[in-house]
């Protein structure tokens, strides 16, 4: 475990899922630069390992994240660094992993903790979980994608209502807006995230990344953009060994085992 006074992002693999975890308990797992770094180098891996088809997202103790330490990140003494060139960037914005990625929350999910959340593809909550988008509480804005992220998920009314307020809500009002998938009972968020992955992973890896890249075409570009790409994602399927064994399986009746290729 992360010592009292350094936190630390750290990774494990089980089979084909990477499962990253933030710890940094004693602060409410609040993110330093080297922490982000962490979970950037850990989304590179799951990103570009190729017998790493799905990642879980989550927190160590009772909390998902307070947000960033702050003066760590603008402070006199600020420790933060430019991101390696190629690295995922945790927040989604300036690349995105291509994996499927389900991040289990609980209690404190605030501010970068939310955009964390949204960046990947569906979270689970603990009952316990509280949310809040409270920069503009603070005299900024939301900057790591909460600003777009929460209208395509919630709807322009929901996005706003919660944006504006800068409001504590429930787990029970996230999922009714769309930006939680599944609530839970506390301490089983982790579980049940790592049982949608395991289910996620006995899929087709290439069919699921390229349905998450065909989603994203559509919510970056709109219905045309992902019309047009339907011919090169055909391509990319349907000569693979994994579309063999989904056929062969299907007459065979029995499951399928897919090697992602």
């Amino acid at each position: 475990m992360a010592s009292s006074t350094e936190g630390r992002v750290t990774h494990e693999r089980f089979d084909h899922i990477l499962k990253i975890t933030i710890d940094n308990v004693a602060k409410k797992n609040a993110f330093s630069p080297e922490m982000m770094a962490e979970l950037s180098d850990a989304f590179t891996l799951l990103d570009q390992d190729e017998g790493l088809w799905v990642g879980v997202l989550c927190a160590a103790g009772g909390n998902f994240t307070a947000g960033l330490d702050m003066p760590k990140f603008f402070g006199p003494n600020a420790t933060r660094k430019p991101r390696p060139e190629g690295n995922i960037d945790p927040f989604g914005l300036a690349n995105q992993c291509r994996k499927p990625i389900v991040t289990a929350v609980q209690g404190i999910v605030f501010t970068v903790g939310i955009e964390m959340m949204l960046a990947g593809d569906i979270v689970v909550a603990a009952e316990d979980s509280r949310f809040c988008q409270m920069e503009a509480k603070r005299g900024i804005a939301p900057l790591g994608g909460a600003h777009f992220r929460y209208t395509t998920r919630a709807g322009w009314g929901n996005a706003m209502y919660h944006l504006f307020l800068c409001d504590e809500f429930s787990a029970s009002e996230a999922y009714r807006i769309g930006l939680v998938q599944e609530v839970v009972p506390v301490g089983q968020q982790i579980d049940r995230a790592m049982e949608l992955a395991h289910i996620i992973a006995r899929n087709a890896p290439l069919g699921i990344q390229v349905t998450k890249e065909a989603g994203r075409k559509f919510i970056e570009q709109g219905e045309q953009a992902a019309i047009a790409i339907v011919p090169q994602i055909r391509d990319r399927v349907l000569d693979t060994q994994d579309a063999a064994e989904g056929i062969k399986s299907f007459v065979e009746r029995r499951a399928a085992v897919f090697q992602g290729r």
